[in-house]
């Protein structure tokens, strides 16, 4: 005459099996937010490395043709003239 509906026991245990479900879908949901976030933040740094990469190495062959350059034509540096120092007035 119980139905399995109207005991207590089972429907104990599907409130909890349905509870269980919910949190573990939420977990999958939460995993899987993160791993995009991850993976969006990994290709934005490798990204980034490349193009730093690029900029360091442009830089370089820009600095060794500079340096080519001036080594084919020595430079004079003409040496500035020093500032005089402000005299003091008397009494100080």
């Amino acid at each position: 005459m119980s139905d399995s509906h109207k005991d207590p026991r089972s429907n104990a245990r599907r409130k909890a099996q349905n509870h269980f479900t919910s949190t573990e879908q939420r977990d999958a949901l939460i995993r899987k937010e993160l791993e995009s976030q991850r993976s969006q933040t990994a290709a934005k740094t490798a990204r980034l490395r490349a193009l730093r990469m690029a900029k360091e190495a442009a830089e370089a062959e820009e600095a060794a043709q500079n340096a080519a350059a001036n080594s084919a034509e020595p430079k004079r540096v003409a040496k500035k003239p020093r500032a005089q120092r402000a005299k003091r007035a008397p009494g100080y």
